[in-house]
């Protein structure tokens, strides 16, 4: 790790930036800002209790898109499923407007053989909160694919397909919101919403909170917590953050053993991905999920590396 790098200061982390050819795609960056402002603007379409339950159900039900399909998925394989719903689950990670499994899952395999290296694409200790955030999100230079790290993937033509056209599925999902307001407005206008007002909270304003909420694994989880393995980096345990993108917050015990679809060890780390899939499980949409081996639970207690064997 470069001493130096993590000691630059903003003006410094700018200049470095742009001499790696990380410039912002301000053009391209357009539709992100606009989701910002229509979901922030959202307050002018009026409150109702269905629209903010609405928001809150949207972020989680694509917060789990992101963690349990997109990363325990399509980036570490922590289990199986079968072609047909590996399309539905692809098409449901789409819809959370970070683009295709196959760009998303490259980008995570590097920053896990990167992390908090020169390399990795968005260490906050390397390139600072904002880089790490949500600045790597908008450089063109991340744009495109490397296929040799998700060879796996890429040769699913209906996955190619995704991404090629990624914005179809929080298009149609925006469509969608739109008019079960309008149908909430006529059927139970006691409800006080309409289709604008659900567009905005539902799918607006829920999209602008997941997109943070997301990047929050890249940024405070390499901040904040506490480190209970050495993995060679500044990854961390977090409860808040857990609770906010459904386990992702035992990012530390991720780091040590990413093979496992369960983030945490312990009964009382909450993972509501894991729950979701094991209910999944039972009714066998998803099969063989991975857990932590034993070896790792002494690791915990003693504190002593040991070797485990990938899944």
């Amino acid at each position: 790790m470069e001493a130096g790098v993590k000691n630059r200061n903003l003006f410094q982390r700018i200049s470095w930036h742009l001499n790696r050819g990380d410039e912002l795609d301000w053009v391209g960056a357009i539709p992100f800002f606009m989701v910002h402002i229509v979901g922030v603007l959202a307050i002018f379409t009026g409150i109702s209790w269905a629209a903010v339950a609405m928001c809150v159900f949207m972020y989680y039900f694509r917060m789990f898109a992101i963690t349990g399909i997109y990363h325990r998925y399509f980036s570490h394989r922590t289990y199986k499923t079968s072609r047909f719903f590996q399309f539905i689950m692809a098409f449901w990670g789409a819809s959370a407007a970070q683009q295709g499994p196959i760009w998303w899952a490259a980008h995570h395999r590097h920053h896990h053989k990167f992390s908090d290296l020169d390399e990795d694409v968005h260490s906050v200790k390397l390139r600072g909160f904002w880089w790490s955030h949500v600045g790597w999100v908008l450089s063109k230079k991340y744009n495109p694919t490397n296929e040799d790290v998700v060879k796996d993937l890429v040769k699913f033509p209906e996955l190619r397909w995704i991404g090629k056209y990624h914005g179809v599925a929080p298009f149609v999902l925006a469509v969608a919101i739109f008019f079960f307001g309008v149908l909430l407005e006529h059927t139970a206008p006691s409800l006080r919403t309409n289709g604008l007002q659900m567009l905005t909270w539902g799918f607006f304003t829920s999209t602008t909170v997941l997109y943070h909420g997301t990047f929050s694994i890249n940024s405070l989880a390499h901040l904040i917590g506490y480190k209970r393995f050495e993995t060679g980096d500044y990854s961390k345990n977090s409860l808040i953050l857990s609770l906010i993108t459904m386990g992702e917050g035992w990012h530390n015990t991720h780091h040590r053993y990413p093979y496992s679809e369960r983030q945490g060890i312990y009964w009382w780390e909450i993972d509501m991905t894991h729950y979701v899939l094991k209910a999944m499980s039972w009714v066998g949409l998803v099969w063989d999920i991975q857990l932590h081996p034993k070896e790792l639970f002494e690791e915990a207690r003693t504190g002593k590396k040991v070797v485990v064997s990938q899944a």
